[in-house]
């Protein structure tokens, strides 16, 4: 039964949702709202209640205690014009003596039979139900030189439940109106809110049907649904651009990829053909087919890397990274590798810079933009790296001066795959990927890469990072 309801509930349009949601939000609040008032109205009248009812004890207790300080000797039912004065409606009071025999009983629209006689030591007062009446009782002793006994002193307390009931009722009816005015309201408001909706379904339906250059109509409310359209807008274009991104990708790696397997399958078929008995012809086909298997290799291993970049799924931690030493140590691992460049480092003015990142991260950046530094130069193999403060950021700056690249294919070459001058693409190892991994790198520290470029003159990469931290000297 409560599945067969749950599947109906969520069966219905989301206007009737909104509208059961809102009523129900509403009934609850009420409710709530209106049960704690109850509760907390009808404390309050039960604790004046029992004010008035110890204000009365007090002032016979004074009376009494007065009286027989004066005239020891006079008889208790002499005090009964005093007690009708002071008592009101519904109300009992009885004088007992130490045996709990009554000596005077004064009662004004109230049953003594509802109250047993009973003496008490110490002053007690509570509320009980009597034949369907709900009774006050408060009983306190009295005690003087001469006599010893108890006070009873009983409130009926119709007047006060009648209003209980009678603001229950109110409560609950008031809360069955509002449920109902709130159901109604939801109602409307919920159709309203949808005809936007609606508008926006209909159009991202023509959207499905006609493909990713349809757009939603903006939206002229100004509200969260025109921000809703503009957001569903904006997605359409990064779609749009990723689709043909992926597009452009896939034909760049099916490129890349079958120039070195057919390169593989043309020496393995020269191998199967003549290399067997011939030893220069095996040894040349082994030689090339191994290169092309490493080709292979590293153009796989760097597309794994640009993925997992691109996810940010890498695992290392950022961590406190000494900048200027962690520069030195990469600088002086290419000269040992590269002995025929000078390489130059300025950077004193970032000793004491501290970043939040991977060493490992920075130093795979940096040796992307050495390499390629290293690649295009071959004349003036001299290339500066400078570091420079500026504020909250450190920059690092990259300069070679090699071929250069043109001012048409700059914006192009954080692009996967791209290489400048394709005709000798072949000529310089590289796969094409190695500055999109480090734009990717820079980019998940907050930070920014960029490239300007004279063709013939040469490169200027430069790294900008946020400082994290700077040492104490």
């Amino acid at each position: 039964m409560k599945a067969r309801i749950m599947r109906r509930i969520r069966s219905l349009p989301i206007k009737w949702k909104l509208m059961l949601g809102a009523t129900l939000l509403i009934f609850l609040l009420f409710a709530s709202y209106n049960f704690a008032q109850y509760l907390v109205l009808k404390q309050w009248m039960m604790n004046q209640e029992r004010d008035k009812i110890q204000v009365n004890m007090m002032q016979l207790q004074d009376y009494f205690q007065e009286k027989f300080k004066n005239n020891s000797n006079t008889p208790i039912v002499d005090s009964q014009p005093y007690i009708e004065k002071l008592m009101g409606k519904n109300q009992f009071i009885r004088i007992l003596d130490k045996d709990g025999k009554p000596l005077l009983t004064i009662a004004n629209h109230f049953d003594p039979k509802w109250v047993v006689p009973q003496t008490v030591d110490t002053s007690d007062i509570y509320d009980t139900n009597v034949r369907d009446f709900h009774i006050l009782i408060h009983r306190s002793p009295l005690v003087s030189a001469n006599f010893v006994g108890t006070i009873e002193l009983a409130s009926n307390l119709e007047t006060f439940d009648h209003f209980s009931d009678t603001l229950l009722w109110v409560m609950l009816i008031g809360g069955i109106l509002a449920t109902f005015i709130s159901g109604i309201s939801g109602l409307a408001i919920a159709r309203q809110f949808m005809r936007p909706i609606r508008a926006l379904a209909v159009t991202i339906r023509s959207v499905k049907e006609k493909g990713l250059t349809e757009r939603v109509d903006n939206i002229p409310n100004g509200d969260e649904l025109s921000s809703l359209a503009t957001l569903f807008n904006d997605l359409m274009n990064q779609l749009e651009i990723s689709f043909r991104q992926q597009k452009q990708f896939v034909e760049d790696a099916s490129h890349e990829l079958r120039t070195p397997i057919t390169i593989l399958e043309g020496h393995l078929s020269l191998l199967n053909r003549w290399g067997k008995s011939d030893p220069a012809v095996l040894d040349e086909s082994l030689q090339a087919s191994l290169q092309e298997v490493r080709r292979l290799k590293r153009l796989v291993q760097e597309l794994l890397s640009l993925t997992k970049v691109e996810a940010n799924l890498l695992n290392e931690s950022g961590k406190q990274l000494k900048l200027e030493p962690l520069i030195y140590e990469t600088i002086k691992r290419f000269e040992v590798l590269n002995p025929e460049f000078a390489f130059v480092e300025q950077t004193e003015t970032i000793k004491d810079v501290v970043l939040q990142m991977s060493p490992l991260h920075f130093e795979q950046i940096l040796m992307i933009v050495l390499d390629n530094a290293v690649k295009y130069t071959t004349l003036n193999k001299r290339i500066i790296i400078e570091g420079i403060r500026q504020r909250n950021e450190v920059h690092i700056v990259v300069q070679d001066h090699g071929i250069g690249i043109p001012e048409a294919d700059v914006p192009h070459v954080f692009d996967r795959f791209y290489r400048v001058d394709k005709a000798r693409n072949r000529e310089i190892a590289g796969t094409g990927l190695g500055l999109a991994i480090a734009k990717q790198l820079v980019q998940n520290y907050q930070g920014r890469l960029s490239i300007s470029s004279v063709e013939g003159e040469g490169t200027r990469v430069e790294l900008i990072f946020p400082i994290h931290h700077i040492m104490d000297m």
